[in-house]
């Protein structure tokens, strides 16, 4: 199945949630339990909080669309002065994961910000696939965060880097 990137739109959220939200149990589940990633995904990834970001300014929300499924998500922000790009989210469904949806999605984001030079992201440490993708775009560790998502939720994550 070959899927294209474009922006995402309000009619797209459903579909998106639920990419999230399996996405996260597959990856997730094992290192934080079920429970504990339902209450993430039902606050990171609620309907409300996926259509705030679409009304984000300075920002670029993109999704790899079939035609007959969402297969993976991305989520961007410029920062002030639009020299760097806060890359907040990239998912790719567990099914369309090694299918270069991962890296289309990345390619999407770092071209809608031509102005950039740096992007930063921060990475679960216990997600061993996600840091393998990374380490092959060349994001390199920058430090570390122990509350990764904002104050109180309390994941420990790196916070990687990669210059444009």
């Amino acid at each position: 199945m070959d899927f294209f990137v474009r922006t995402a739109g309000e009619r797209d959220l459903p579909a998106v949630r639920a990419l999230l939200v399996e996405t996260w149990h597959d990856t997730y589940d094992p290192i934080y339990g079920r429970e504990r990633v339902v209450e993430i995904t039902d606050s990171w990834h609620s309907l409300d909080a996926l259509s705030a970001r679409l009304k984000r300014p300075h920002s670029e929300f993109v999704v790899a669309d079939s035609g007959r499924r969402i297969g993976g998500m991305a989520f961007a922000v410029a920062g002030n002065d639009g020299k760097e790009i806060r890359l907040y989210q990239l998912y790719v469904h567990p099914e369309c994961q090694g299918k270069g949806i991962g890296m289309a999605l990345f390619t999407e984001i770092a071209q809608c910000f031509p102005e950039a030079r740096e992007i930063t992201l921060e990475v679960e440490e216990a997600n061993s696939k996600a840091r393998a993708f990374y380490a092959r775009l060349g994001f390199e560790t920058a430090e570390r965060s122990s509350d990764c998502g904002g104050a109180g939720f309390e994941l420990p994550a790196l916070i990687y880097r990669r210059g444009l």
